[in-house]
């Protein structure tokens, strides 16, 4: 426990762990230039091919020009003329993405998938008897590639914040390892938005204040940042100082569950929106109870002709999972506010489960009783 500035903060020290997060280079893009080899070497967009697509995913050639997951085809077309679309294959990328998982089982079951193509694994102790995560890392890597054909980046460090950062810093086809001794100034020239929790919106705000980089943020006392950002000033106050204590979790439960569809021309009218709404609805209580699941809440996501994006949910008392109570409420959210805009995409995802809290999880004590024949009743010896 240390004292700072007359209050007390109580501070955990864990035992030091060894942990790896592997992320896939352009994933879905490189699948596709494996499967066809016509195609290795040339920019291409996983998705995004349709007259109002998004780019799923893009090649490092691609990249080169300055596409990006997330943009308009039309967009991307723009600024990559030879850009070549694929359609996704999403069974294809799920199948290699089981084979890398096996890969990562070999050497432990303290796995933690992300998506498709990331996953932390805490080697600390681990299948192979192997001190050395960096090596663990290399050979990972390498037979990902002689497995798959596929290269992967590694971030190596005590914790999974750091990790992921390093991860990044020698893509593609490297690794990056970070010592206990080494995070500080790891993470001191390091532009705020690189580290991993910190979005745009934040990102701008810490600017204002004049952080710019981790030193920026180390410099700020715990007071400020709780000042600046609330519940989330102790966080910020932790990440800079390489502090994260999320263990690897093998069984992460799912957060969210959520369907979007894009429309060929924009919608004016809430009215016009009604009939897809109801088609989503159906779609993601389909999913919910693939997964035996009900939620509380409900979050209608639009996206304008300008691709800004807006959110809007609900959290009701009761868990529902029929998708007319669904439309229900997505229906009150629609009409919640005015479109300020035409309206490209729309979006329907539940949230907050019925996942069995873990006060249910305590072990329930029955009184058992057995009838025994009375002492004289034992035969003599």
């Amino acid at each position: 426990m240390c004292q700072h500035n007359n209050k007390k903060i109580t501070t955990f020290v864990p035992m030091e762990r060894k942990i790896i997060h592997i992320d896939m280079d352009a994933f879905f893009a490189s699948v596709e230039q494996h499967d066809n080899p016509s195609l290795r070497g040339l920019p291409i967009a996983v998705g995004g091919g349709e007259a109002r697509g998004v780019v799923a995913a893009a090649s490092y050639e691609a990249r080169r020009y300055g596409v990006r997951s997330a943009m308009a085809g039309a967009m991307a077309k723009q600024l990559c003329p030879s850009l070549i679309f694929v359609k996704p294959r999403f069974d294809r990328y799920r199948e290699v993405s089981m084979q890398i998982r096996a890969i990562f089982h070999e050497y432990t079951d303290l796995v933690e998938p992300l998506s498709l193509d990331e996953a932390y694994l805490d080697v600390t102790t681990n299948k192979k008897d192997l001190p050395s995560a960096t090596l663990i890392a290399q050979q990972i890597r390498a037979k990902i590639f002689e497995q798959t054909g596929l290269t992967a980046s590694a971030g190596i460090s005590v914790n999974k914040f750091i990790a992921k950062i390093a991860s990044d810093y020698n893509k593609p086809n490297g690794q990056k390892t970070v010592p206990p001794q080494e995070i500080l100034d790891f993470l001191a020239p390091l532009d705020i938005k690189k580290f991993y929790g910190i979005g745009k919106v934040t990102a701008q705000k810490m600017y204002q204040k004049g952080i710019f980089t981790g030193a920026d943020l180390r410099a700020k006392s715990l007071e400020e940042l709780q000042t600046y950002f609330g519940n989330n000033g102790e966080y910020f106050y932790q990440i800079a100082r390489g502090i994260h204590l999320s263990a690897v979790q093998p069984f992460r439960l799912r957060k969210s569950i959520g369907v979007e569809h894009t429309f060929e021309t924009n919608i004016t009218s809430e009215r016009f929106l009604e009939k897809p709404l109801k088609e989503l609805c159906e779609e993601v209580a389909l999913r919910l109870k693939e997964k035996k699941l009900l939620a509380k809440t409900v979050t209608l996501k639009l996206k304008y002709s300008d691709f800004k994006q807006q959110t809007r949910s609900r959290s009701i008392p009761e868990f529902i999972g029929d998708s007319t109570d669904i439309y229900t409420v997505v229906e009150e959210l629609l009409y919640q506010e005015k479109l300020y805009e035409s309206v490209r995409l729309v979006g329907v995802s539940l949230s907050h489960f019925n996942y069995p809290s873990p006060e249910n999880k305590k072990p329930q004590w029955i009184q058992l009783q057995f009838e025994f024949p009375l002492w004289e009743e034992y035969p003599k010896r």
